[in-house]
């Protein structure tokens, strides 16, 4: 599925979370159409976490997304969750489907799903599931593909956690980046509104997306955000929207140019040196193994582990590293020492 943008603007779908009214929508969707905006998006059934708060409208708003369709001549989209969903759906002419991250995370509602898009063209995209799994997300859209959907696309909305955190789901952004590793030609939006939570957070986020090299954006719009009836907080009318989009700086991604490539040359350099030396670590980490099992010595010492993690994470610091990746890259060195060092005592 090829995504159509320029080099001043991404492709864009853009729109309320909740089609709420006739009126609301409308109002919406014609702002959206003066600010050039081309594909809408509303939400018609609303998959709350709680039962009691607002869950669409449901059927009774395809009209007026048909409405909006026929008046401002945008294509419109909305979430499917359900066979139902899309049997509707595709009466009243929507034009692209997503699936939800609660959706995408079910094998057996993605099962049903694409089921009953067999024989259907039509764009689909599919949002990642709720907990990063990778494969889970490829496999929804595996699902897909074999029951003959060929316009796939991903959706990029974050995952869900306990942390007190500034975004509402974690970006993860390495996940999304590794999808694209994968799957090079899959075209991947982000969705910047379910990642940030508020509003203020929706102009960097699209930048980053940019700057990663993102196929373009899915972000709510509402002619009076504060009034939503769902996720106001995370909802920007026409007027900013299309500031932000004016701000944004896209990035040029052609893959070569000389200066580029003599720089990765220095990578691949660095990258060489550095498995010389974690090869070299893990053959002290083994005389080490040796040396325990001689002993007969536990092989977890708890307190020279904290000493790693507090000497190199204070080193990252000084060398403009968060302790954070630091501790990461540590955790994962020590697991594989903890490995190989576990293997030597039960040989």
């Amino acid at each position: 599925m090829n995504l159509p943008s320029d080099n001043v603007r991404p492709f864009v779908i853009a729109g309320p979370c909740s089609a709420e009214t006739e009126e609301q929508t409308l109002a919406t969707a014609r702002q959206l159409a003066l600010k050039g905006c081309h594909n809408f998006r509303a939400g018609v059934w609303k998959p709350r976490t709680k039962p009691g708060g607002f869950e669409g409208c449901g059927e009774k708003a395809l009209p007026w997304m048909a409405e909006v369709k026929k008046e401002t001549g945008m294509l419109i989209s909305t979430e499917v969750a359900t066979p139902k969903h899309v049997e509707l759906a595709l009466q009243y002419g929507i034009d692209i489907l997503w699936i939800g991250a609660r959706t995408t995370a079910n094998p057996f509602a993605m099962q049903a799903l694409a089921d009953s898009l067999r024989g259907v063209d039509i764009p689909v995209f599919v949002k990642n599931p709720v907990n990063p799994d990778l494969e889970l997300w490829i496999g929804a859209m595996e699902r897909l593909n074999q029951a003959g959907i060929q316009r796939l696309g991903a959706i990029h909305r974050g995952f869900s956690s306990y942390e007190q955190k500034i975004y509402r789901n974690a970006p993860m952004w390495q996940i999304p980046i590794e999808l694209r590793r994968r799957i090079p030609d899959l075209p991947i939006i982000c969705d910047p509104s379910h990642i940030g939570g508020r509003r203020e957070l929706i102009a960097p986020l699209c930048q980053q997306a940019m700057d990663l090299g993102f196929d373009g954006l899915i972000v709510e719009s509402h002619c009076d955000p504060d009034k939503a009836w769902s996720d106001a907080k995370q909802q920007v009318t026409p007027d900013v929207l299309d500031y932000i989009l004016g701000i944004l700086t896209i990035r040029d991604q052609k893959e070569q140019t000389e200066g580029i490539t003599q720089l990765r040359r220095q990578i691949d350099t660095l990258d060489n040196q550095l498995m010389e030396l974690l090869s070299q670590r893990m053959r002290v980490c083994r005389e080490i193994g040796q040396y325990k099992k001689q002993h007969n010595m536990t092989v977890l010492q708890a307190t020279r582990y904290n000493e790693i993690l507090e000497k190199r994470g204070a080193q990252g610091s000084l060398m403009g590293m968060s302790p954070e990746f630091v501790a990461k890259v540590f955790e994962n060195v020590h697991e594989e020492s903890v490995r190989q060092q576990i293997e030597i005592i039960n040989k």
